[in-house]
C-alpha cells in the first residue's frame, strides 16, 4: 500500500516538473498572411493575442485569421510539448511500462 502512494506521490512530482518546464516556453503561431498572432506557453495557456489594424473592420478575414493563428499555435505547442516530455523521461507510470 505504501508503495502504491509513493508512486502516485513521484508520479505526481513528476507532473508538477513537466508542468513547470512547460510554462517556460513561449511559441508563436500566425494567421491572416501574419495579421493575426497568438502566443500559448507549452501548457496551452494563451499568452497574448495581436490583431493588426487594418483587419479589424472585416469580420470575416478576422475570425479566420484567429482561427488559423489558434490552429497553428495549438499544433506548434503540441510538438514542444512532446518534445520536452521526451528530453525529461515522460511519466515514469508503474506497471504501465514505466520504472
Amino acid at each position: 500500500m505504501f508503495n502504491k502512494i509513493k508512486a502516485v506521490q513521484e508520479l505526481r512530482s513528476q507532473a508538477n516538473q513537466i508542468k513547470k518546464a512547460l510554462e517556460e516556453e513561449i511559441v508563436e503561431g500566425s494567421g491572416g498572411w501574419g495579421k493575426v498572432k497568438i502566443k500559448m506557453d507549452g501548457n496551452q495557456d494563451v499568452k497574448s493575442v495581436e490583431i493588426a489594424d487594418d483587419i479589424l473592420g472585416d469580420k470575416a478575414k478576422l475570425e479566420a485569421g484567429v482561427k488559423e493563428a489558434a490552429n497553428d499555435v495549438i499544433k506548434k505547442v503540441q510538438k514542444v510539448m512532446a518534445q520536452k516530455m521526451s528530453q525529461m523521461g515522460g511519466l515514469n507510470i508503474p506497471g504501465l511500462g514505466g520504472k
